[in-house]
């Protein structure tokens, strides 16, 4: 037996979620609490259905219709091609040629607002139909029997007729009453989260789907503009792709060496250090180097304001500015308290399937870590993510600031043991200054330097020296002149 023929709801991210829309000839429940968004989803249903050359009807028990039509042009639809019904009070009622297009609901039984439902659907004969919402059906059944009989008669009336059927439930009645979720053939929820700062999160799951595979899980939404958005939740495995395998060396020798060669191609790194050490000054001379081979990057910059990152580039030799202007750099400022993680997932995903960006630089995870919930959720979406990035041969380089400038120096999460490679910035003072150190302290392929060398930044970006060899306790801040100082650079090199 084959399955039914999927009705796509026109929302971005949803027919993904949904495995190609909603089934034909089937009833569906929307449920939510008031402002989820479950009328501008309707509204999107039924206009998709009217593009394809389908007959639509939006029957509403709770907004009239001029509340719909004004909530359709803030996001610029019209609704003339769709078939509006409200059922409204009697004192709405203005004139008699008014009577041939209004029903009435204040005064009626259950069983007469049914029927005149019947009515409705039989003069419009659509393929496509809402119902807004179950709460007034559910109040007037007065029992919880007798609901249920009724959303049953609705449910067969419409399988009969082969009408794909959204009911609308705003949850504020009974929440517990699960009636409608054992009649309908799929169910959709949708959440509203309030942070402690910043503009409400919305995110959907799909809780049931007779007969067919969805996508689980919650997944992020947002009302735009242009109607809703969803955000799949990326499942990394779903994402699998071949390329070359290869070492990417770095224009520094000295870094090379430390790196045992270069970065890996497909896999992940992970830059530690305490503010100002140069972390996302060394992620641009990756950048740089990836540019140069002719290759597309995309950085997402959580913590600084653009045009002072451009400026600051420009001291270390790198113009970003010129890369942008000619489309080999993606440079995006992410403001953690408006992006939920899903739709920062789906920035990067575009990134690097649709503009082929093979060098990603997410600076930093501090800044990325206030879009979450909390750490938990955090290693999770970041182990999807760079699993996602790794399959698809990018190249991630991520940045944590520490807490502390020198001695004991705690990160605010532990994603070490994510990352493919670790680079640890330090700040350690010699010979009457603050200087930096660099060491690799993780390389899952092939080897490494295991020595610490000191670094400049300048105008040539970054400069490594010798190794320390006569210097001891440099990670701890303090180190110990065992040697002759030579192997220090001079500054004025």
């Amino acid at each position: 037996m084959s399955l039914p023929e999927q009705a796509p709801t026109g929302i971005t991210g949803l027919d993904n979620v949904l495995s190609g829309g909603l089934s034909r000839g089937r009833v569906f429940l929307l449920e939510g609490s008031p402002g989820t968004g479950k009328t501008t989803i309707a509204m999107q249903f039924l206009l998709e259905g009217s593009a394809r050359g389908e007959r639509v009807l939006y029957i509403t028990l709770s907004e009239t219709e001029n509340e719909l039509r004004a909530s359709a042009t803030s996001h610029g639809w019209s609704l003339d091609a769709i078939d509006v019904f409200e059922l409204v009070p009697p004192e709405s009622l203005l004139d008699d040629e008014q009577q041939q297009s209004l029903l009435y609901s204040s005064d009626l039984e259950l069983g007469e607002t049914t029927r005149r439902i019947f009515e409705v659907f039989e003069r419009v004969r659509p393929s496509r139909v809402i119902l807004d919402s179950l709460s007034e059906i559910r109040l007037l059944a007065q029992s919880s029997l007798r609901y249920r009989r009724q959303v049953l008669a609705l449910k067969h009336y419409f399988a009969r007729q082969q009408a794909t059927v959204v009911l609308l439930d705003d949850l504020t009645t009974d929440t517990q009453d699960k009636t409608v979720h054992s009649v309908a053939h799929g169910v959709i929820r949708l959440d509203e989260l309030s942070p402690d700062y910043g503009p409400e999160r919305r995110r959907l799951r799909v809780i049931k789907y007779r007969g067919r595979r969805f996508r689980g899980g919650y997944h992020d939404m947002a009302i735009e503009t242009g109607g809703v958005r969803v955000f799949p939740r990326l499942v990394s495995a779903e994402h699998r792709s071949s390329y070359k395998s290869e070492v990417l060396a770095s224009m520094s020798v000295e870094l090379n060496a430390l790196l045992g060669g270069g970065i890996e191609r497909g896999s992940s790194v992970l830059v530690l250090g305490p503010s100002g050490t140069g972390k996302s000054t060394l992620a641009m001379t990756f950048v740089a180097n990836a540019i140069s081979r002719g290759e597309k990057a995309a950085m997402f910059i959580f913590d600084e304001e653009l045009g002072l990152l451009i400026d600051r580039a420009k001291g270390v030799g790198v113009d970003l500015q010129a890369m942008i202007d000619a489309g080999q750099l993606v440079l995006q400022q992410v403001d953690a308290a408006e992006l939920t993680p899903g739709e920062f997932s789906e920035r990067v995903r575009h990134c690097v399937q649709v503009i082929g960006a093979r060098t990603i630089v997410i600076d930093s995870l501090n800044g990325y870590q206030a879009s979450m919930p909390g750490e938990a959720a955090l290693v999770l979406h970041m182990h999807e993510l760079l699993q996602f990035l790794n399959r698809q041969g990018a190249t991630t380089f991520l940045t944590v600031a520490q807490h502390g400038i020198v001695g004991d120096m705690r990160s605010p999460v532990d994603v070490t043991y994510l990352a493919d490679t670790v680079i640890l910035l330090r700040y350690f003072e010699a010979v009457g200054r603050v200087r930096r150190a660099i060491s690799v302290v993780k390389k899952r392929t092939g080897a490494h330097e295991d020595t610490i060398r000191e670094y400049q930044i300048d105008a040539r970006g970054v400069t490594l020296g010798d190794p320390l060899v006569t210097f001891q306790g440099v990670l701890r801040g303090v180190p110990t002149l065992v040697g002759d100082s030579q192997s220090l650079m001079d500054p004025e090199d």
